[in-house]
């Protein structure tokens, strides 16, 4: 089962889209797929229907064991969606109290870690969609997961946000025995504009390393298919955004195996 966690400590730089457009595309080449909406505002549960205000049963109830997570509840959090091979561990306003609920107590950074354990054999992918905050719950989607992808909104701004995901990275990076790998993808780029054509070039310049060098541009088909509550490429199979993503999925496909064969060549060569 492979984990991957999209991050971005600012908001509204298309991280549900691309956790949904992906899944969909996973979801229809047959892989089992795992959503969890780690976001207190449950922009993902809200997407398949499901409403975070009136959820009793979410995420949140995985916090709630003193670090612990008991046999059998993170199945039983498990929701259908519109897709037959994706199914959903929502989120609830709850989440929202998760800081205040854990303060001052350890043990709580793996506990999603735990949770996806016990459905290692259910699912060939899990996505995790994390909130715009460093906290508890991106804490653990980054301590969960083996591949870190960090949209980036093609704007002045938001690479003041990917400055922080990245000192965040860090952090957490001397935490782990090994550095988590992670890609950047530039969102919501217009052509049209010189605020995306300027923070496009700023990001080929000083992120060449880990950016994935194309791009998900503006697309309203991924609204469309937001209103209807389907992974775009059920919608629109050739709309532009679904085939960057189509295009960013085999990237992160060839980057994942990449970087399993270097964390196995540096085991080798430790031993």
């Amino acid at each position: 089962m492979r984990v991957w966690a999209v991050a971005n400590q600012k908001g509204g730089v298309g991280k549900t889209t691309s956790v949904v457009s992906l899944a969909g595309l996973l979801a229809d080449q047959g892989q089992r797929v795992l959503l969890v909406d780690l976001d207190p505002h449950g922009s993902l549960t809200s997407y398949f229907g499901h409403d975070p205000d009136s959820l009793t049963l979410s995420v949140f109830n995985l916090f709630q064991h003193a670090g612990q997570v008991p046999d059998g509840l993170a199945e039983a959090l498990l929701l259908d969606t519109s897709h037959e091979n994706i199914r959903l561990i929502p989120a609830s306003t709850a989440l929202a109290t998760l800081e205040r609920q854990t303060a001052g107590q350890g043990g709580y950074g793996l506990v999603l870690s735990k949770s996806l354990a016990q459905l290692n054999d259910q699912f060939d992918f899990v996505l995790l969609d994390s909130p715009p905050l460093l906290g508890v719950s991106m804490i653990n989607a980054l301590a969960a997961c083996e591949q870190l992808v960090i949209p980036v909104q093609t704007e002045h701004l938001a690479l003041k946000g990917l400055e922080r995901m990245i000192s965040t990275l860090d952090m957490i990076n001397r935490s782990r025995q090994q550095d988590l790998p992670y890609t950047i993808v530039p969102t919501l780029f217009d052509r049209r504009t010189q605020a995306s054509l300027n923070a496009l070039r700023v990001l080929r310049t000083k992120y060449a390393a880990n950016l994935w060098q194309a791009f998900i541009p503006v697309d309203t088909k991924f609204r469309d298919a937001s209103l209807a509550g389907v992974v775009p490429s059920r919608l629109e199979p050739g709309a532009r955004g679904v085939l960057a993503y189509r295009a960013l999925l085999r990237y992160l496909l060839a980057k994942t195996l990449i970087d399993a064969q270097q964390r196995t060549a540096e085991h080798a060569v430790k031993k």
